[in-house]
């Protein structure tokens, strides 16, 4: 999923969480991949002709039940193509994602499986299994192009709440 920033609110824009994490483990030297994540809390107001109007915020004083955007910007810093590749971010903790959308998967257990929510199943503590919620919901993926040339960059989204 691609979210389009409107001009004005890149000046609402602040970094809340960075990070760059090799995408391929195992790898000599620099990481190839460079991730950046950005989280923003997402405010509707009222103008003055009375039309909601959506602003981004500074995740930083967010509060249960707020809307939450989390961008997570990409780029390929090597000096090689990269392929087959999948952008993994563990989900930021006190927050649900919708797991709906049909660009991302997700996991329950750390990484370890991935899939869409009705394909995910978590042991019980009486030896049974149950189906995952939203709430069990660790990390979140996303394959990205066949190829990423040098150079290339990106960003992925996903819109979450805060518990």
């Amino acid at each position: 999923m691609r979210t389009a920033i409107l001009p004005g609110m890149i000046a609402l824009m602040t970094v809340c969480v960075g990070s760059a994490l090799p995408a391929q483990p195992h790898m000599e030297g620099k990481a190839p991949l460079r991730l950046d994540t950005q989280i923003f809390v997402e405010r509707v107001t009222t103008d003055v002709n009375g039309r909601p109007r959506r602003l981004l915020a500074s995740a930083g004083r967010a509060a249960p039940g707020d809307q939450l955007i989390v961008i997570v910007h990409w780029r390929n810093e090597g000096d090689r193509p990269l392929r087959a590749l999948a952008v993994t971010r563990p989900l930021p903790r006190g927050v649900d994602i919708d797991p709906a959308n049909p660009a991302i998967q997700v996991s329950v257990d750390n990484g370890a499986r991935w899939g869409r929510m009705d394909q995910l199943w978590l042991p019980t503590p009486l030896g049974g299994v149950r189906r995952a919620v939203p709430a069990d919901i660790t990390h979140v993926r996303w394959t990205l192009p066949d190829t990423v040339e040098p150079g290339r960059a990106g960003r992925l989204s996903y819109r979450a709440t805060m518990r």
